[in-house]
């Protein structure tokens, strides 16, 4: 696995970023949708996507019908990004309430996956453990219309943000409650239905 660079560097509160790889693999692992980030044409793109992560790769997928998937699948230079809310700062000023967050910047290019399954099996199991086993496998067809791609983690940032509110004299005469609002994503109960 490949380490922070320059070009990637924390720059703004650079006190935030963190260079432990197993770090980043956490904030991958706890998340479930990404961002892949490509410019075409001229124009920035950024689409959601699901993903799943096999060692130090991640993968996502997209139909073979989509312009951006296939210019990421021709190699084109791309930035994955996931970001976890863990909570809200309450501060005694607008200026200085914030976020918990852990946050993931990849830069690379992508590769096909040609050995589609696996991966996403990887991807399935990384959104829902267990689903796998349960769903019927994708067919030909299925398979033919999905560009799977992986994306080496060899270029990488991971900023955390995880500390008290903070005030300033001008705050002095303000007192709205102050402290932070946990937040978490949890899977619930399954709203049955038919397909």
């Amino acid at each position: 696995m490949g380490a922070p660079v320059e070009r990637i560097r924390v720059r703004r509160l650079p006190e935030l970023a963190v260079t432990d790889p197993a770090v980043l693999r956490d904030i991958l692992d706890a998340g479930m949708a990404g961002h892949v980030a490509i410019v075409h044409n001229g124009q920035p793109f950024a689409v959601p996507v699901a993903y799943g992560r096999s060692g130090d790769t991640v993968l996502f997928h997209g139909s073979t019908g989509s312009r951006l998937f296939r210019e990421l699948a021709a190699g084109a230079p791309c930035c994955f990004s996931v970001m976890l809310l863990d909570g809200l700062v309450l501060a005694r000023s607008a200026f200085e309430t914030s976020m918990w967050y852990r946050s993931a910047m990849v830069l690379g290019r992508c590769e096909v996956v040609e050995d589609q399954v696996p991966a996403l099996r990887a991807i399935s199991e990384h959104i829902l453990p267990g689903r796998w086993e349960l769903v019927r496998p994708p067919s030909r067809k299925e398979l033919a219309a999905t560009l799977v791609l992986a994306l080496p983690l060899t270029e990488w940032s991971v900023k955390v943000s995880a500390g008290p509110p903070e005030s300033s004299p001008e705050d002095e005469g303000w007192s709205p409650p102050v402290g932070v609002v946990p937040l978490r994503t949890v899977r619930g109960a399954l709203i049955e239905g038919e397909a």
